[in-house]
This record gives C-alpha cells, structure tokens and sequence, in this order.
C-alpha cells in the first residue's frame, strides 16, 4: 500500500490501434486456454464417429460427430451436468424429428413442423435458451442429412455422440485449478486495486479518488461469480474424473475461501460508501488508512495462500492481530459518529478474510472487540 508521501502509482502502457490487431499474445494464450478443450472435441468426435461407422455399421453417422462438438464445446463451463443437459437437448430435437419423418416423411413443411415443435417442447423442458437452440438444430439436421436411412438410426448415433463426450469430459478431463486459479488471482487483485484506491482516499480526504475506489469495489462481483462458475465446473469434473481425484481437496477448500471472499467483497462495497461520504469534508485519516492498508496486505497473504496452504496459518496470524484491535472507542478517541461508523465497517471485513484462512466464522467473530 501507499504511504502518505509516496507517489501515485503512474498508469501502464495500454496497446491500442495497429498495434493490438498485430500482438499476437492474446492470439496464442486463447488458442493456449482452449487446448484441453480441443483435444476432448477431437477425440469424442473422431471416437464416435469411428464407432458408430465401424461398429455400428451407420453409412454417414454425422449426427453422433455433431453432438459431442455442441456438448462440448468451448466454453469454460465444462461440468458434466451441462454436458449431458446439452446432450439431452439434442436427443430430444433428434427424436421429434425422427417421428415426423416415420410419419410424414421428408419436406420443407415437415421440417417447419419438427422444428416447431422442438423449440415447443424444448422451452417446456429448460429455461435455457442453449437446450432449445441444440434441439432445433439437431432437428434440422436428422431432417435434412440422410433422409431414408432406418427409423432412428440418428438417435442412437445422438446417443452414441452423447456417451463419448461424457467419457472424454472424464478420462481426459480440463484441469479444474488452473482455470479457477486464474480467476481467484483476477478477483484478489481487483480486491488489492480497490483497496488500495481506498486507502489513497483517507490519507488524502480526496472524494474522487474515493468514489473511484467505490467503483472498483462495486465491479469485483463479476469476478466473484466468473471464480465461482470456474470453481463449480472444476469440481464437477474432479468428482467423475480418476486423474483429478487429489484436486478435490484443494477445489473445495478454494470454494471455502470463494464464499468468504464473496462476503468479503460486499463488505468492501459498504467500506467504500462510508469512505465517500465521510472524505467529503476533504480531511485525511490516518488511523483509519493504516487499518485498511493492513487489511490490503492480509488480502494479499490469503491469495498467496491459494497456491500455497501453508501461508494460511501466517495469514490467519495478520488477520487476527487487526481484528484484536478494531474497536472504534479505542482506536479512535473523541471521534465523531462517522468515523467510528468507518472502523466499525472494517469488523466485518475482518471476520471474512479469517474465514477465508479456514477459521470457523464463530472464532473469528469472538475475535472482535465488543463494543
């Protein structure tokens, strides 16, 4: 954190025009992320394509290809529930379309018709819009590709696409920390950028530089739920997988600091209103800057010990030596009503971070001075 005679941190190089079209970096590191994603792709579909020809004996089994590439996908969201809910999706789709074609036949009516009634029952089924989407297009497609094959042959090669992208989801799983990592590191540093705009605020009575730290604040909620949908996809796989079986320890204990951290931040929020309003009068606090300053660092211990459980124990020590202290009477003697308001606030945010090392939120509570 600042001090009150350091300077403001000066703002980095951002790339712009001509030259982030040519940066390939962002190019590369996306093509990176999604490499665990390709090779499911290439394997379900080539797998069950190769099964349903060789095996089964289908002509042009598309449909089995189409579905594991749709359930799939790109999407960072890879639990097997979505899987098999996309899945599902299309197997409906697939088996509406293979009635209309036993009893009408083939046409650009019938395919109005299939198609109809897919997204009908599909929207019947799910709220999500993706299942009834899945649903028609592989309506379409049983409509369209190999008409006069026999009756629901498309189905079972739905069915077969279906199995291998739940296999490979399994045996050939996405990494369930690295993703979430990223996204805790993302969440952390917002949290750390708030902070310490917030701290900058006190020391200096500045009103702008406390509604921007407001702002910084009340934005960490995207980051909170992008590391929770990471964090639930990571251990949905982690449970069916064999190789991600020693992850599922480290996945729920990081789940356990994403709760606390997710309280953490809304306490954060309320932190920075009373900031802006207090800091309008244009006076600094020290006292209070410092307390929040400490609190910044003990954020940082907790991040540090995501990777690292043995920085728990240090950071749960930092934690609990602020919070022995937050009694606003005490630390602010003479004071006004919004002032012990601002370090009555803090108490909170210090129960988070303590919960966030793995202290039980009933200990950490005690800790409080009571006032």
């Amino acid at each position: 954190m600042s001090s009150a005679n350091e300077p403001a941190p000066t703002t980095g190089v951002v790339t712009t025009g001509w030259r982030s079209r040519l940066d390939l970096r962002p190019r590369l590191f996306r093509v990176r992320d999604s490499g665990a994603a390709i090779i499911q792709i290439v394997l379900a579909a080539t797998g069950a394509y190769t099964f349903a020809h060789l095996v089964l004996g289908h002509a042009l089994p598309l449909v089995a290809a189409t579905v594991t590439v749709s359930s799939l996908g790109l999407v960072r969201d890879a639990r097997p529930r979505r899987v098999i809910e996309t899945v599902a999706g299309m197997l409906v789709g697939i088996l509406i379309a293979e009635v209309i074609v036993l009893v009408a036949g083939g046409g650009w009516w019938q395919i109005a018709l299939a198609l109809g009634t897919t997204l009908i029952v599909a929207r019947f089924l799910s709220a999500q819009p993706g299942f009834a989407i899945a649903a028609a297009i592989q309506a379409l497609i049983a409509l369209t590709v190999g008409v006069g094959a026999p009756p629901f042959l498309r189905l079972l090669d739905g069915i077969v696409g279906g199995i291998a992208a739940l296999l490979v989801t399994a045996l050939v799983p996405r990494s369930g920390r690295r993703p979430e990592l990223r996204d805790a590191a993302t969440l952390f540093a917002g949290v750390d950028s708030a902070i310490s705009t917030l701290v900058q605020a006190l020391r200096r009575g500045d009103r702008l530089r406390a509604d921007r730290g407001l702002e910084k604040a009340r934005a960490l909620q995207a980051a909170v739920d992008q590391w929770r949908t990471s964090l639930e996809s990571g251990l949905a796989i982690a449970r069916i997988s064999p190789f991600l079986h020693r992850e599922r320890s480290e996945l729920a204990r990081h789940e356990r600091m994403r709760q606390s951290m997710d309280l953490a931040t809304r306490n954060l929020r309320v932190v920075a209103r009373r900031i802006s309003y207090l800091v309008d009068d244009g006076q600094p606090r020290e006292v209070a800057a410092d307390l929040l300053a400490e609190l910044g660092r003990a954020a940082r211990l907790v991040a540090d010990s995501l990777d690292d459980i043995s920085v728990e124990p240090a950071a749960r020590a930092v934690i609990v030596g602020i919070a022995a202290r937050l009694d606003p009477a005490a630390m602010l003697p003479g004071a006004g009503l919004g002032d012990h308001n601002l370090i009555a606030a803090l108490r909170p945010l210090a129960v988070d971070l303590l919960t966030a090392t793995g202290m039980p939120p009933g200990d950490a509570r005690a800790i409080i001075p009571r006032i």
